[in-house]
């Protein structure tokens, strides 16, 4: 690891006057950030330390309805959370199923949206892959058994890191992002960057860009929210497979309906043709499989991870009945 100036801001200002040096990098957690730097991946001249800004941490109830969350809050605050627990389950088990607990005590909501892809040939400085500016993806035809079942075909194989960014894609989260002088809100849906757009970003945040609020809108309370993540080792592993299902119900039947696979494919991936099955029908078992199957229906798998295709039917599948108490199992 190469040497850094370390700067500890104590307002929001004056974070944005450090990161007017665009060597200038945000530290909250550290837990993506550092492994980065440990890597060569990255040498920052200077670590802009944002985590002991108050200003930056909360969980609320705004007077509209919305919630919304700092991104300094860590992941065991926001798994912890009263407000979080009685309105998104699915939010509330996707933070809590991250990492181990010394882990979600250090990393925050922000840094987990916004950390970058643990492909292993990215990681190593060793292979220069094309996020790195190389000429191909090695995973497509290498060792590719964690890697990206959907969304691969545009050159780049990885697959999305952040479990909260999948449930909170499914409550349709608004992020709001500031570069000291604007600010802007945009739907997390397009914060993540598709290969085919810029093989080298995941995100569209700048360098001199935070963000700084995540909000909920007020109507996803009224949503059944569910997420599931399947892993190797159960106490702590990166998925193999994570689905979050937020589904707005009358009756038993289904009005409007968000699936988002995660593990799947470079971007937390909207399931646009489980949702066409949902939407307007009679929620039953038997259409919760039709719509597992339905997700996995433009699935391009790549050598090692066809196992992938049967894994995101089943859990697609517990996601929907779990998410209105329907026992998937009997």
């Amino acid at each position: 690891m190469k040497k850094f100036e370390y700067a500890q801001p104590k307002s929001i200002d004056e974070v944005f006057q450090y990161l007017e040096d665009p060597d200038s990098v945000i530290k909250s957690g550290g837990i993506d950030l550092l492994d980065l730097m440990k890597e060569d991946l990255i040498a920052p001249k200077r670590l802009v330390n944002i985590r002991s800004i108050n200003q930056l941490s909360f969980v609320r109830e705004n007077e509209d309805g919305t919630i919304s969350i700092g991104p300094n809050v860590t992941l065991s605050e926001l798994a912890d959370n009263e407000i979080i627990t009685k309105y998104f389950p699915a939010l509330r088990e996707a933070a809590r199923l991250i990492a181990t607990p010394q882990i979600r005590n250090a990393a925050t909501i922000g840094g987990n949206l916004c950390q970058r892809s643990r492909c292993w040939y990215f990681r190593s400085i060793d292979f220069d892959c094309s996020r790195k500016g190389g000429s191909h993806c090695y995973a497509l035809f290498g060792e590719n058994k964690y890697h990206a079942v959907l969304g691969a075909k545009s050159g780049c194989a990885i697959v999305q890191p952040s479990g909260t960014a999948v449930a909170l894609m499914s409550l349709n989260a608004v992020l709001v992002i500031s570069n000291g002088k604007n600010e802007k809100q945009l739907d997390l849906n397009e914060f993540y960057v598709e290969p085919a757009q810029d093989i080298t970003k995941e995100t569209i945040l700048e360098n001199n860009e935070l963000i700084v609020e995540i909000i909920i809108p007020k109507e996803m309370r009224n949503y059944k929210n569910r997420y599931i993540k399947l892993k190797e080792k159960q106490s702590y592993d990166w998925p193999l497979a994570d689905v979050a299902v937020a589904l707005k119900m009358n009756g038993i039947k289904c009005e409007e309906a968000n699936v988002i696979l995660g593990s799947a494919a470079p971007i937390p991936w909207k399931s646009k043709e489980a949702e066409f099955e949902l939407k307007g029908n009679r929620i039953t078992k038997e259409l919760a499989r039709k719509a597992g199957e339905a997700s996995m229906e433009e699935a391009f798998p790549l050598a090692e991870n066809k196992y992938k295709i049967r894994l995101f039917k089943i859990v697609v599948y517990r996601a929907i009945c779990e998410a209105i108490g329907i026992n998937p199992y009997t």
